[in-house]
């Protein structure tokens, strides 16, 4: 397809479109009046982008009608042609422009460009913007600003900034996993309290990169360095600690996916557990005042592979912090090859913050959900009874920071648990999310799992048809969005637990944090009152040569639960 080139004198200053599209071969896709609205604003704003044909989803022109359209672009065909015209043109982007009347045939249309390998940027027509129906223009769909905080119905807690100004301000602060959704924002919140140094240790260049340069945007005055580095290499990570000296250390760097670990065992020890204990060991040699692990309420009652590893990291870090006063001469010899003990004492505070699932995260629901509509796919949710525990980012590590504050004895590493609120049901996080963009949950009943015609209808769908929600048999195209079941994935649980229901959670001096613990070890978190956790150096001895990937997935599984015996399977 031929597209003519640039006219001189085109204005610069405003390039709206050529970051997302490319100069050629781009078509615009939509009813007469928006793509002729449209090709006006390309030709006024879009440096060196002529659309090169329009593709109508109303009635073709006649000859007479496409000379009065005047600035239009030649129209190509209609959208039911879409296929062939594609085979005939081969585009390679759209810019699709259709009234929010039309959301079901813009889905449709979206997708198919999707299978066709077209890049595709969805713009709102200029009477739904003023109407309010719709909300400035994204790749892949025109989506209002989501509300992440109204998904879940809650407000942060506040925080005690004395309490944590007395352990970051001056100090030296190292975050492990820095470029992940959790430790990026560490990062942020212990900048806002003046530390001596920030040290991002992250083994993902490209997230690295992300927060260094964010970090430097924000926090101009804020000293900092870069690392690249993996925490699983011990005697690296030994010498790293040695040279930085940090004050404060957060590890939350982990490997986190559910499914993903239940494939991958080796990984999730070898990352989870090994990498805890490389990061804590370090901590111990070098002298760092306090150590807060990252752990999960998958971690409670596991039934994955990922929170068994996080519940054996809590147990090695348990059990350093009960031994880190031992000397040198003390510790077993050849427990972990290549690695030197800790030193002979150490006054490092050890302690673990618990909590749920974090909103917007990376790969988390919100992103997965804003690119299936991005995309004109239904909505997925696993199953209608799923709930979890939620909290936003900026909670979550404000309050891991808080928790650091808190005075615990030496000796002893307390599992810290953040007040979740009440669990969330993930379908009706689904409806926030739709309703938020202005359409109507169209549930696809067809998808339940394990479900006759004649069984009753779980009471989560029940209840939102009862108060006016609709199927996919009988919903209006314009105002619907399908929402559709794909079954519980390995590993997951329907609902999640925070403590063991044999235990309670003592206050702590902030309210939204408690502290594990239970009556016969009040101040130790252990899973069974009547038994005692492995010893740091007993869980390397039993995971060290389960560490390679190539390691049987099912020996590796089996170590684990004998290693966490309240392993449930899911």
């Amino acid at each position: 397809m031929t597209v003519a080139p640039a006219p001189p004198n085109r204005p610069t200053a405003l390039r709206t479109f050529t970051t997302v599209l490319p100069r050629t071969g781009v078509v615009l896709i939509g009813t007469t009046a928006s793509v002729r609205a449209l090709a006006g604003n390309l030709a006024a704003f879009a440096d060196g982008v002529i659309p090169a044909g329009s593709v109508l989803v109303n009635i073709l022109p006649t000859a007479h009608d496409a000379r009065a359209l005047g600035i239009m672009p030649p129209v190509l065909g209609h959208i039911d042609e879409l296929i062939t015209l594609h085979a005939r043109y081969r585009f390679q982007a759209a810019v699709l422009s259709m009234p929010c009347a039309m959301n079901a045939d813009a889905r449709r249309i979206t997708a198919l460009l999707a299978q066709l390998g077209v890049r595709t940027l969805t713009i709102p027509t200029f009477e739904d913007l003023l109407s309010g129906r719709a909300a400035g223009a994204t790749p892949g769909a025109g989506q209002a600003k989501l509300d992440v905080p109204g998904l879940i119905g809650r407000t942060h807690w506040g925080v005690d900034k004395a309490a944590v100004g007395r352990i970051i301000k001056a100090k030296r602060v190292l975050i492990t996993g820095a470029g992940g959704s959790i430790g990026s924002e560490l990062a942020r919140v212990c900048a806002g309290f003046s530390p001596g140094h920030v040290t991002l240790m992250e083994r993902s260049e490209n997230a690295l990169f992300e927060i260094d340069q964010q970090m430097g945007r924000r926090f101009p005055t804020v000293q900092r360095s870069a690392v690249l580095h993996d925490v699983v290499d011990a005697d690296a990570t030994r010498r790293t600690l040695e040279r930085l000296r940090p004050d404060v250390v957060f590890h939350a760097a982990a490997h986190k996916h559910v499914p993903l670990m239940e494939d991958h065992p080796s990984h999730a020890v070898n990352n989870n557990l090994f990498g805890t204990a490389s990061i804590a060991d370090a901590c111990v040699h070098a002298g760092v005042e306090r150590f807060v692990m990252i752990s999960s309420d998958k971690a409670v009652n596991p039934t994955s592979v990922m929170g068994a590893t996080k519940r054996l990291a809590e147990m090695y870090v348990q059990g350093l912090a009960a031994n880190a006063t031992a000397t040198t001469s003390k510790r077993p010899s050849g427990t972990h090859p290549g690695r030197t003990s800790p030193g002979p004492t150490s006054t490092c505070r050890m302690s673990m913050v618990r909590f749920g699932n974090v909103l917007a995260s990376a790969c988390s629901v919100i992103p997965i959900w804003s690119q299936q509509m991005a995309e004109g796919h239904p909505l997925t949710v696993t199953d209608p009874r799923m709930t979890r525990y939620f909290m936003t980012i900026p909670e979550a590590a404000t309050l891991v920071v808080q928790a650091a504050a808190l005075d615990q004895p030496q000796g002893l590493a307390p599992v810290y648990v953040l007040d979740m609120g009440e669990p969330i049901s993930i379908l009706e996080m689904a409806v926030r999310f739709l309703r938020q963009h202005g359409y109507e949950p169209a549930i696809d009943t067809r998808t339940l799992p394990s479900r006759s015609a004649a069984d009753p209808l779980p009471e989560p769908i029940a209840a939102l048809l009862s108060q006016g929600g609709t199927t996919t048999d009988d919903a209006p195209d314009a105002a619907c969005y399908p929402i559709v079941f794909t079954g519980a994935r390995p590993g997951e649980k329907l609902f999640e637990e925070l403590a063991y229901g044999a235990e309670m959670l003592s206050p702590t001096a902030h309210p939204a944090i408690g502290q594990w613990q239970t009556a016969a070890t009040p101040c130790v978190s252990q899973p069974h009152p009547a038994s005692q956790p492995p010893s740091a150096s007993a869980l390397r001895a039993a995971f060290d040569h389960l560490r390679d990937p190539s390691s049987p997935k099912a020996a590796v599984v089996e170590a684990i639960r004998t290693a966490v015996p309240e392993m449930k399977r899911s």
